[in-house]
């Protein structure tokens, strides 16, 4: 077996649906599928039974523990030379595989990642906050990106790795949080190497609304910090931004009192900021509807990450 594709699953059966439903149609055939249910109140084994004729499947039920000790429970289950994971709200272009199978026989990586794309049947909400995530303009590009700051790190909703990664590395330490990142950190500091397939890509759902869509960057924003408490050194003044935006938002009035010119210069630049994401949307995504909900998807990302890491990097000051 070539590829195992392993996917943690939490309450979510029309997402695996979804998932299984495009794997039907890769172009390589040569691999299995291992749905690993983390505890679920709403399990999706009955839909997992559908796809038995069509894939190589099998299905895993565990007590709940978070999406790391779920894909590790995957991999030490899967029979492929190269363990792929996937989040439950992807869903995977035919050509996927086979842009990794191209890629492997050139670079020989030991680990990959590759980008997120919005479908165009996603709703306009989920589009924008898929714009947002892998923008220059917000992310710096870092998920997947062409262009991007710093170097690269393979996200758990689209990795694969190596069985020689998963044996010398036991794959992810972290429960949830930014596990991905943490696990990324390791495998570059291991000397493995880990490399974008740009072709590679996956349609990523994401939250299907904007309050989903902040708790789930403010936990990034908190793993963050605890992935720099595993690995000193590894939070950089590019990850300390949204926090900057958000402390620099909240100070605005207090910039109206003691400096009036001062103020209308910090408010220009702001709006000028929130009119080049508006532009690049539309530009990237030919819609205005995105474009328009662009705007409110970077500032809830902005805040959402820079408020949960100013919260976990402030509470061993508190606690003093």
């Amino acid at each position: 077996m070539k590829y195992s594709i392993i996917v943690p699953v939490y309450n979510r059966p029309e997402e695996v649906r979804e998932l299984l439903d495009s794997l039907t149609h890769q172009t390589v055939k040569d691999f299995e599928v291992l749905i690993v249910e983390d505890g679920s109140s709403v399990r999706c084994d009955d839909i997992v039974d559908r796809y038995r004729k069509q894939l190589s499947i099998q299905y895993f039920f565990k007590p709940n523990a978070g999406p790391g000790p779920a894909r590790n429970f995957g991999y030490s289950k899967a029979a492929g030379e190269y363990l792929i994971v996937f989040d439950s709200d992807c869903i995977i272009p035919p050509g996927y595989l086979e842009a990794v199978h191209k890629a492997l026989a050139i670079y020989g990586w030991d680990a990959w990642g590759g980008p997120d794309q919005a479908h165009t049947t996603f709703t306009l909400v989920q589009r924008a906050m898929g714009y947002t995530m892998a923008s220059v303009w917000t992310t710096g590009g870092i998920r997947g990106g062409k262009k991007r700051v710093g170097s690269f790190q393979p996200r758990s909703f689209n990795m694969g790795i190596s069985r020689k990664v998963y044996t010398q590395t036991q794959g992810f330490h972290f429960d949830r949080y930014a596990e991905d990142i943490e696990f990324s950190i390791r495998m570059k500091n291991a000397g493995y190497k880990v490399g974008l397939i740009p072709e590679a890509y996956v349609y990523h759902k994401r939250r299907t609304s904007f309050s989903q869509f902040y708790h789930q960057v403010s936990n990034f924003g908190k793993g963050r910090v605890l992935v720099g408490r595993a690995h000193p050194g590894e939070v950089k003044i590019t990850h300390w931004l949204p926090a900057i935006f958000v402390l620099g938002t909240l100070s605005l009035p207090l910039w109206a009192l003691i400096s009036p010119i001062l103020f209308y210069t910090v408010l220009g630049g702001w709006l000028f900021y929130l009119s080049v994401i508006f532009l690049h949307a539309l530009w990237q995504n030919k819609n205005l509807g995105v474009a328009f909900l662009a705007v409110p998807a970077a500032l809830i990302q902005l805040s959402g990450y820079g408020l949960g890491f100013l919260r976990e990097w402030s509470k061993p000051y508190i606690r003093k």
